[in-house]
């Protein structure tokens, strides 16, 4: 009877303990690469929260770019070719004037600028109502190209931030 008592508690646990609502599951991710020559650099994975919200964080360890800030746009398509132009330009599906993510003016591709340390690693996270992985909705973020900057946006100059050449880039995919 013990026994049956210990198991049946155990049991109860479980099943409530496996239906609760998880804060955030990973949706997506994108594997970043030199243009170069394809040398990891980074991941970034994508999180969908409770509350609707999808939140990325990207982690960088570069260390060709040791001490220095570069800057992370959304690009259109999720092709890496020809050092990164393959993704065109920055992923704006609404139109808006490029400029510092959070600020009065800035669009759904505008990431920001990354300060990487001694040892090219750095980080960044951003969440958002901005994103999604729906199909055929405006803000779905799959196949769109990340691409890292060899140099800091500006945050003014349009439509790109004037920073720099494409120096890595990854392409979002579903998971």
């Amino acid at each position: 009877m013990k026994n049956f008592l210990t198991i049946a508690i155990i049991a109860i646990v479980a099943l409530f303990t496996s239906c609760a609502p998880t804060a955030e599951v990973e949706v997506a991710q994108a594997k970043l690469a030199t243009t170069a020559d394809a040398k990891d650099i980074g991941l970034a994975k994508f999180y969908q929260l409770k509350d609707g919200k999808m939140r990325m964080d990207l982690e960088l360890n570069f260390p060709a770019r040791a001490d220095s800030t570069v800057a992370v746009h959304f690009h259109e398509h999720g092709d890496c070719g020809d050092m990164g132009n393959n993704t065109h330009g920055h992923w704006n599906p609404t139109n808006e004037a490029h400029g510092k993510w959070g600020s009065a003016a800035y669009h759904s591709g505008d990431i920001g600028n990354i300060q990487l340390d001694s040892k090219g690693h750095g980080s960044i996270s951003v969440t958002t109502d901005r994103w999604s992985i729906e199909e055929n909705d405006i803000k779905n973020i799959v196949d769109r190209g990340i691409i890292v900057h060899g140099g800091t946006d500006d945050y003014t100059t349009q439509p790109t931030g004037n920073s720099g050449p494409r120096v890595g880039c990854g392409i979002i995919v579903k998971i």
